[in-house]
């Protein structure tokens, strides 16, 4: 296999991220990258990362996006569930190197104009307020004055017969 470069793993993660449930579009995929990675690489390098991943039968372009196939889900799912995303990347990046494809596949023809009309589309979606599902939702304030848990109404009670 190739040499496996850092961009390989963003680009595996962020189409996992993307296609959880139907095939992710390029706009999808680059608002993922720069959720997971905190900023938009290379067109070229992702341009090479899209023949390689595609190359190798881990990534397929269908009629309205990209999705993973089920050697990337296996890929994927081998991490732990609650790992965060630099133990992640280097999981995936561990298990790139040794992956072995069984065959060449169909390479996916992503051209630097296609890319950068993503990467404009993303980035006009980031200046709008509107909902943008790919963003973590915040986490709630826990307050230590705050009681914990109030006893059930028949605890209380006995309670005070007792």
């Amino acid at each position: 296999m190739y040499s496996v470069q850092d961009i390989d793993a963003l680009l595996l993660l962020a189409i996992g991220l993307a296609s959880k449930r139907r095939p992710a579009e390029l706009a999808q995929i680059i608002a993922a990258n720069d959720l997971i990675h905190g900023s938009v690489p290379l067109k070229s390098d992702l341009a090479e990362a899209f023949h390689h991943l595609a190359r190798d039968g881990l990534i397929a372009q269908v009629a309205d996006g990209f999705t993973l196939m089920p050697d990337a889900v296996e890929i994927l799912s081998a991490g732990r569930k609650k790992a965060d995303n630099e133990e992640r990347l280097i999981g995936i990046k561990a298990a790139l190197c040794a992956y072995t494809p069984m065959g060449e596949s169909p390479t996916i023809g992503v051209t630097a104009e296609q890319l950068s009309a993503a990467v404009q589309s993303h980035q006009a979606s980031k200046e709008h307020a509107g909902k943008n599902l790919l963003v973590p939702k915040p986490q709630p304030v826990v307050d230590s004055k705050r009681p914990q848990r109030r006893q059930p109404l028949a605890v209380q009670r006995r309670k005070n017969y007792a």
